[in-house]
């Protein structure tokens, strides 16, 4: 008998291999699946204490609204971050562009179409600053962007001279606080819903629908070059969830006023750099210099054009977050964008990216950007004080930093 039970394969020798492979995988992908389910189990539990404020309509486009500047930055400072560096200026950034809008736009009598390219020409130019001494000096980031911090706060004071200035015209304020016309008014009548704005609904179906074709396509392929392919358990319940999510937050925007345009501005933004870093050569070349700066360069990699590029781009976006900010503020104040670096930079450990450099990813980085926008916005509805979230969120980055080392020691 004893002979028959070892030649027969049991139930546990066919499931072995099969729940060794989902471990590895769960293993290999934790930070990303953790973050995920982090970011649900906090909206779940702000959702049960606040006695279902949180997932309102008209609370959820606030949370697009008030998380749209950093979020937008956060798409830069991964690319910072993965580059091996950081960068402490955004901030100041913020407030310096915002403040130099009010003053093209208020003061000097600029038109819109021409001061959003000009500031955005100006943040550009700050992060070519930057980058410069970084990548090209070796003067460590942090003391470079922290002279970049010092110097942009005093600069919009000085340019402010200490007063508000605002407020500024409606076609400006669109950046942040404007909604896409609904084109698609008939699908209101499908529904039976009075106010309901159809572009919205059909645009949450359209991007659930296309991210189960295009992770179909990326299993085929994967399937085809003989690569290990994600667990068909996993692929369809994160498939599921996230388009369920999609789909739930288009409706719930289309009840209210339909889609942000910063909406679609983070959105466009986000897909661009998905796609730089993950499919493009100059996107592998930036983990490449993160992850090991000797073995880039000696494989040809100009990592400091690499360096340079990214504290460019990083100025860009800080830029845009910096008009977006104001526009939704409707003033520029002396003290916009303070403490806008820790959050952003807070968002991005949050979300998977390692502080040695070389790992972290673009969805990762909005996740992080979003578990900060939901816990600021569940506290501030539960009446905490300032004080509290600050030391909350502090804590939840120190987490997030100590399991990544945790990670990186196991």
């Amino acid at each position: 008998m004893s002979t028959l039970d070892e030649e027969m394969p049991g139930p546990v020798a066919e499931t072995g291999p099969r729940q060794s492979r989902m471990k590895a995988v769960l293993g290999g992908h934790l930070r990303d699946y953790g973050m995920l389910i982090a970011l649900i189990a906090i909206m779940l539990f702000f959702q049960v204490v606040t006695d279902g404020t949180l997932l309102r309509a008209v609370n959820i486009t606030n949370l697009f609204l008030q998380n749209s500047y950093i979020i937008i930055m956060a798409l830069g400072m991964l690319l910072v971050i993965v580059a091996g560096h950081i960068d402490l200026s955004v901030g100041s950034v913020v407030g310096f562009v915002g403040a130099l809008a009010a003053v093209m736009i208020v003061n000097w009598g600029w038109p819109v179409i021409l001061t959003i390219p000009a500031c955005l020409v100006v943040g550009t130019l700050i992060g070519a600053a930057q980058g410069y001494w970084v990548a090209y000096w070796r003067i460590p980031s942090f003391i470079v962007t922290l002279a970049g911090m010092l110097v942009f706060r005093g600069a919009a004071l000085w340019l402010l001279e200490g007063q508000s200035v605002g407020p500024f015209p409606r076609d400006f304020q669109i950046l942040s606080t404007g909604f896409v016309p609904d084109l698609l008014p008939f699908v209101k009548d499908i529904f039976g819903v009075e106010r309901l704005n159809g572009l919205c609904i059909v645009a949450g179906a359209a991007m659930a629908g296309a991210l189960i074709v295009l992770g179909m396509r990326r299993r085929a392929a994967a399937r085809a070059y003989g690569m290990d392919e994600e667990p068909t358990v996993l692929f369809w319940g994160r498939t599921i969830l996230v388009s369920g999510a999609i789909i739930f937050v288009a409706w719930k925007l289309a009840a209210f006023r339909g889609l942000p345009n910063v909406l679609i501005t983070m959105g466009v933004l986000a897909l661009i750099y998905a796609f730089v870093t993950e499919q493009t050569v100059t996107g592998r070349r930036i983990y490449a210099v993160g992850g090991n700066l000797k073995a880039a360069k000696l494989s040809g990699v100009k990592a400091e054009r690499l360096t340079f590029l990214t504290f460019v781009n990083m100025g860009m976006l800080a830029a845009l977050a910096g008009l977006i900010f104001a526009a939704r503020l409707n003033t520029a104040t002396p003290k916009a964008g303070v403490s806008f670096e820790l959050d952003v930079i807070a968002a991005v450990f949050i979300g998977g990216a390692s502080m040695s450099g070389g790992v972290g990813k673009i969805i990762g980085a909005v996740v992080g950007a979003f578990i900060m926008g939901v816990m600021n916005n569940g506290m501030s509805i539960l009446g905490i004080g300032i004080d509290y979230q600050q030391m909350i969120k502090g804590l939840v980055l120190l987490a997030a930093v100590i399991f990544d080392v945790y990670n990186k020691n196991k």
